[in-house]
């Protein structure tokens, strides 16, 4: 007799869903298909042979071997917490080593804030549309969800955390301003909402200034992060790789002291030898001539994206101008569903996007799609977004 698992699976499994994104992977790998789907890394960008000199120097010596192939604390490697925290203090986060975790992936920061926080039923405020990850990572812990407190939401539902992406924000490709920076602040601070910044794409910028990210503003209106109300993740995976899995939380030592506890029950700890790599990679790539080269690349792919836009789409269609990141928004007349569209482009024309409707809590938008154009080659570009128009036009 064949065992019924169904009854058995826990409440929360009911709320979880596939991501559009990992199952679109699949169709992303054929080679005829044209890719506006996942924002994932152009691989060329890697840095391959720094990789592996990286993980010779650390296993060539027998002491730091020991180290990297042995269990670590849960915390993190310490010398990585410690240029952490001197790479967040140029960034205007005054923190130490105690108030970061090493996470596998910012993925695992999301996830582990949702544990620490979210009880069944409990509400997440975000972003609409928002970060598909963070959605699904929320899921798990059966959450419900509300906006931001915004023009749109003034009276959000009371929520355990807000959660946001400032910088170049996954979907839209947005960036907030300075003075929508300090009103957020402002608006948390009035409902006491706690803030979860992921800030995965901050170095991504191809023009304007830079900006403070939340928690160094909050950090200097509170006197210091332990009296702050801003948790914040960040990754190595969009400057130098993704596959070493290496991410990490900032938040007050208070709360890194109880994510540390979920670290501990989920995988003790991060990979040393990954993290130790790393930390190597970081002092050698984190600079200026590396990212140019990063944003050089992905600054052309987005330009030529921008511009197959504006030469093919016919009227009615819309979409965002990023000075920063890896997306491009797009909304669609009124009438054409984006879901239904982005199936029928990867079928009839073998162009892949992500439908904009699986980016919203609440209140769906569907005549949305999402376009990445991090890994289209300028001469892949141009034929994509017109194999797209053409589909419109007909429709």
């Amino acid at each position: 007799m064949t065992t019924n698992w169904t009854p058995r699976y826990a409440t929360r499994i009911a709320g979880m869903v596939p991501s559009d994104i990992r199952e679109l992977a699949k169709a992303m790998r054929q080679p005829d298909v044209i890719s506006f789907g996942g924002g994932i890394p152009e691989p060329t960008l890697f840095p391959h042979d720094v990789v592996a000199e990286s993980f010779q120097r650390v296993l060539s010596d027998p002491q730091t071997a020991r180290i990297a192939l042995q269990y670590s604390e849960s915390g993190g490697y310490m010398p990585l917490r410690e240029y952490l925290a001197g790479y967040m203090g140029s960034r205007g986060v005054p923190c130490a080593p105690e108030n970061i975790l090493i996470t596998s992936g910012s993925q695992q920061g999301l996830d582990f804030v949702g544990r620490l926080f979210l009880s069944p039923g409990d509400t997440v405020l975000v972003e609409m549309p928002t970060y598909i990850g963070a959605l699904r990572a929320f899921d798990a812990c059966e959450a419900k969800y509300d906006g931001l407190p915004s023009a749109d939401y003034l009276r959000p539902a009371k929520a355990k955390f807000g959660y946001l992406m400032p910088d170049f924000q996954n979907p839209r490709g947005t960036c907030m301003t300075l003075a929508e920076r300090e009103d957020m602040l402002d608006r948390a601070a009035a409902l006491d909402l706690p803030l979860l910044e992921d800030s995965a794409y901050e170095s991504l910028r191809y023009e304007g200034m830079a900006l403070p990210p939340l928690i160094a503003l909050e950090a200097k209106r509170a006197g210091g992060i332990d009296k702050g109300r801003v948790l914040y993740t960040g990754t190595f995976s969009k400057t130098i790789v993704p596959s070493l899995r290496v991410g990490w939380l900032v938040a007050p030592v208070d709360v890194i002291a109880k994510l540390i506890l979920i670290k501990q029950a989920a995988d003790l700890h991060t990979s040393t030898l990954n993290q130790m790599v790393m930390m190597d990679l970081a002092q050698r790539m984190l600079n200026e001539e590396h990212l140019t080269r990063v944003r050089t690349l992905y600054k052309r792919r987005r330009d030529v994206t921008l511009a197959a836009l504006e030469k093919h789409m016919p009227k009615g269609v819309t979409w965002t101008r990023p000075e920063g990141g890896l997306y491009i928004w797009v909304t669609l007349p009124e009438g054409v569903d984006g879901t239904t569209f982005a199936a029928r482009a990867l079928k009839e024309n073998r162009v892949a996007s992500v439908s904009g409707k699986s980016c919203f809590a609440v209140k769906t938008v569907p005549n949305t799609i999402r376009l990445s154009f991090s890994l289209i080659p300028e001469d892949k570009a141009d034929e994509g977004i017109r194999r797209l128009a053409d589909m419109l036009k007909k429709i």
